[in-house]
């Protein structure tokens, strides 16, 4: 089974969203686990819950009002001893700082009960019964600066009956919530290991370097650079190719003593591609928590230059030697 991505789960009540990712991580096939729990109240009930499940628990001090940016240091400490990839918002009642979202970006998931982008913050159960609304629902959504702003991963709807209170309609939406949330994260973090997204990402900080160009190498999603006629490949999307278990892109090393190197340095990213490895091609491996996609775009760049004719890379070489 492919590594599971490690999800932290933030909370300030009972935690019972927090207790459907856990249940939901105990199948097999389930591609997250819940590593820590952790909120803004130490004596949460769900922190109980999550003890008793074997996950650890991170019962950091209600923040007062003087010392809320020391609290999300805390958070944010807590979180990366955890070596969490992704953070999700489950009935987590605190106004997160612009630094801790930004830190996160990308990574931090909220589940808001109604579906957005009507009625963002608190009372929505009230709020779309005072307005005749005839479903309310749930939503999964990425965080952003912006209050219950992010894009949206996921909606499910909620009838609501002609003898609703905010409290009736609250428990069938607590129900979706439970489906709604393993089930988005999961895909969202699956997708980052699936061939396809990854193959747009490359593409993506491929196309932005000069005269690029995506053809197939050997089957293989490649990207050139040059002409038709004359362009040379720099980057080879290595998909399981010639028994390999690994998602990697190939790129252009100086040579066998480099790559040697950075093998032994960090095997768990770099290894020695079957097919191309005696022409110093090495493989950056992909399909794995945590790729540093800047990374990836310098390696990209590194092996544009030594593929590209002269007239693209000789501006470069003069402000490198400036």
């Amino acid at each position: 089974m492919a590594e599971r991505a490690r999800v932290a789960v933030l909370i300030s009540g009972r935690g019972s969203n927090m207790a459907a990712l856990v249940y939901a991580a105990k199948a097999t096939d389930c591609p997250f686990e819940v590593v820590l729990v952790s909120g803004d109240r130490p004596e949460a009930p769900g922190l109980a819950l999550a003890e008793a499940e074997g996950i650890v628990v991170a019962r950091l001090a209600s923040p007062a009002s003087n010392q809320k940016r020391r609290f999300f240091e805390e958070l944010d400490q807590a979180l990366r001893r955890s070596s969490a990839d992704f953070v999700i918002l489950a009935g987590f009642m605190r106004i997160i700082p612009d630094d801790f979202v930004e830190a996160w970006s990308g990574r931090m998931l909220n589940i808001h009960p109604s579906l957005l982008p009507k009625y963002r913050g608190l009372v929505t159960h009230a709020a779309a019964l005072a307005a005749e609304d005839t479903v309310a629902g749930c939503t999964v959504h990425l965080v952003t600066s912006e209050l219950d702003g992010g894009p949206v991963l996921g909606q499910t709807e909620v009838a609501i009956l002609p003898d609703d209170t905010p409290e009736t309609l609250a428990e069938r939406v607590r129900i979706a919530e439970h489906q709604l949330l393993p089930r988005v994260l999961a895909d969202y973090v699956s997708r980052e290991r699936s061939p396809e997204w990854i193959e747009r990402r490359v593409d993506e900080l491929a196309c932005t370097l000069p005269e690029v160009t995506s053809r197939t190498a050997h089957g293989s999603p490649g990207w050139r650079v040059g002409g038709d006629k004359a362009g040379k490949f720099f980057a080879i999307l290595s998909v399981r190719h010639h028994g390999e278990e690994a998602i990697a892109l190939l790129v252009k090393s100086s040579g066998q003593d480099e790559m040697a190197a950075l093998i032994e340095a960090e095997p768990d990213i770099y290894y020695r591609p079957a097919y191309y490895g005696a022409s110093g091609w090495i493989a950056l491996r992909l399909d794995r928590s945590q790729v540093d996609w800047d990374h990836v775009a310098d390696w990209l760049q590194r092996s544009w230059r030594t593929a590209a004719p002269k007239r693209l890379t000789k501006l470069i070489d003069a402000a490198d030697a400036f």
